[in-house]
Protein backbone atom coordinates (compact mmCIF):
# COMPACT_ATOMS: atom_id res chain seq x y z
CA UNK A 1 0.00 0.00 0.00
CA UNK A 2 1.80 3.54 -0.94
CA UNK A 3 1.27 6.86 0.57
CA UNK A 4 -1.83 8.05 -1.35
CA UNK A 5 -4.20 5.08 -0.73
CA UNK A 6 -3.15 5.30 2.84
CA UNK A 7 -4.19 9.16 2.52
CA UNK A 8 -7.66 7.83 0.78
CA UNK A 9 -8.27 5.30 3.61
CA UNK A 10 -7.61 7.62 6.12
CA UNK A 11 -10.33 10.17 4.64
CA UNK A 12 -12.55 7.05 3.78
CA UNK A 13 -12.26 5.91 7.67
CA UNK A 14 -12.90 9.46 9.19
CA UNK A 15 -16.35 10.24 6.82
CA UNK A 16 -17.12 6.68 7.90
CA UNK A 17 -16.43 8.12 11.90
CA UNK A 18 -17.78 11.00 11.56
CA UNK A 19 -21.33 9.41 9.98
CA UNK A 20 -21.42 7.18 13.03
CA UNK A 21 -20.74 10.11 15.70
CA UNK A 22 -23.58 11.81 14.22
CA UNK A 23 -25.92 8.70 13.67
CA UNK A 24 -25.18 8.12 17.51
CA UNK A 25 -25.79 11.80 18.54
CA UNK A 26 -22.71 11.75 20.57
CA UNK A 27 -19.76 14.00 19.38
CA UNK A 28 -16.41 14.56 21.33
CA UNK A 29 -13.25 15.22 19.36
CA UNK A 30 -12.29 16.33 15.99
CA UNK A 31 -10.65 14.49 12.60
CA UNK A 32 -8.26 12.61 14.24
CA UNK A 33 -11.46 11.07 16.52
CA UNK A 34 -13.15 10.29 13.85
CA UNK A 35 -10.41 8.67 11.68
CA UNK A 36 -10.21 6.60 15.13
CA UNK A 37 -13.28 5.66 15.46
CA UNK A 38 -13.74 4.44 11.73
CA UNK A 39 -11.26 2.21 12.24
CA UNK A 40 -12.57 0.25 15.15
CA UNK A 41 -15.41 0.89 13.68
CA UNK A 42 -14.34 -1.46 10.94
CA UNK A 43 -13.13 -3.70 13.25
CA UNK A 44 -15.78 -3.94 15.14
CA UNK A 45 -18.76 -4.09 12.36
CA UNK A 46 -16.63 -6.97 10.51
CA UNK A 47 -16.35 -8.82 13.54
CA UNK A 48 -20.51 -8.20 14.49
CA UNK A 49 -20.68 -9.22 10.56
CA UNK A 50 -18.92 -12.19 10.96
CA UNK A 51 -20.27 -13.19 14.11
CA UNK A 52 -24.12 -13.28 12.68
CA UNK A 53 -23.05 -14.26 9.16
CA UNK A 54 -24.06 -11.25 7.12
CA UNK A 55 -22.50 -10.15 4.09
CA UNK A 56 -19.77 -7.90 3.73
CA UNK A 57 -21.41 -4.70 2.07
CA UNK A 58 -20.09 -2.26 0.18
CA UNK A 59 -16.29 -2.88 0.62
CA UNK A 60 -13.29 -1.00 -1.22
CA UNK A 61 -10.28 -1.67 -2.24
CA UNK A 62 -7.18 0.19 -1.38
CA UNK A 63 -4.44 -1.53 -2.52
CA UNK A 64 -4.56 -5.49 -1.64
CA UNK A 65 -6.71 -3.84 1.64
CA UNK A 66 -10.29 -4.61 1.90
CA UNK A 67 -12.25 -1.61 3.86
CA UNK A 68 -15.88 -2.47 4.64
CA UNK A 69 -17.81 0.89 4.63
CA UNK A 70 -20.57 -0.37 5.94
CA UNK A 71 -19.96 -1.72 8.58
CA UNK A 72 -17.26 0.91 9.55
CA UNK A 73 -20.24 2.89 10.08
CA UNK A 74 -22.45 0.69 12.18
CA UNK A 75 -19.33 -0.12 14.28
CA UNK A 76 -18.52 3.25 14.99
CA UNK A 77 -22.23 4.22 15.54
CA UNK A 78 -22.25 1.74 18.00
CA UNK A 79 -19.61 2.21 19.89
CA UNK A 80 -19.72 5.64 20.17
CA UNK A 81 -23.55 4.96 21.95
CA UNK A 82 -22.05 2.70 24.04
CA UNK A 83 -19.19 5.36 25.03
CA UNK A 84 -21.67 8.12 24.93
CA UNK A 85 -23.72 6.09 27.57
CA UNK A 86 -20.43 5.45 29.98
CA UNK A 87 -19.18 8.83 30.04
CA UNK A 88 -19.78 11.20 32.22
CA UNK A 89 -21.16 14.35 31.59
CA UNK A 90 -20.47 16.40 34.60
CA UNK A 91 -22.38 19.94 34.05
Amino acid sequence: MGIFELLILLIVAAICGGIGQSLAGYSRGGCLTSIALGFIGALLGSWMSRGLGLPELLTVQFGDQPFPILWSIIGASLFVAVLSLISFRGK
